[in-house]
């Protein structure tokens, strides 16, 4: 049986991204988890905001996406956390695997 893989975006703080990060991995929710420095610009209670975020890219299987959420809602500081999955819909058969032995 073939499974299926996702990708999630979580914006946080530059502070906590390695604890987020960390604790996905060491829990075996994600095989692996890139972090990027960005300038976001939001909207929030009315006021436009431009802040230094970290961007955290998860990548996992399917089937761990609402672990990842309930796990990042746990840990993370925002009221509302940026955390959306999108699917993966092709890679590379190697990395995919790898993806996979990770998470067991």
């Amino acid at each position: 049986m073939k499974k299926d893989f996702s990708v999630l975006f979580c914006t946080t703080s530059m502070e906590e991204s390695e604890k987020i990060a960390r604790t996905l991995v060491e829990e075996r929710l994600a095989a692996c988890v890139n972090i990027a420095d960005v300038n976001s610009y939001f909207r929030w209670k009315e006021e436009l905001f431009k802040d230094r975020e970290a961007l955290l890219i998860i990548k996992t299987e399917k089937s761990k996406v609402n672990g990842i959420i309930e796990r990042i809602r746990e840990v993370h500081s925002y009221e509302v956390p940026e955390i959306i999955a999108l699917p993966i819909v092709a890679g590379y058969d190697k990395y995919l695997a790898w993806i996979e032995a990770s998470l067991e």
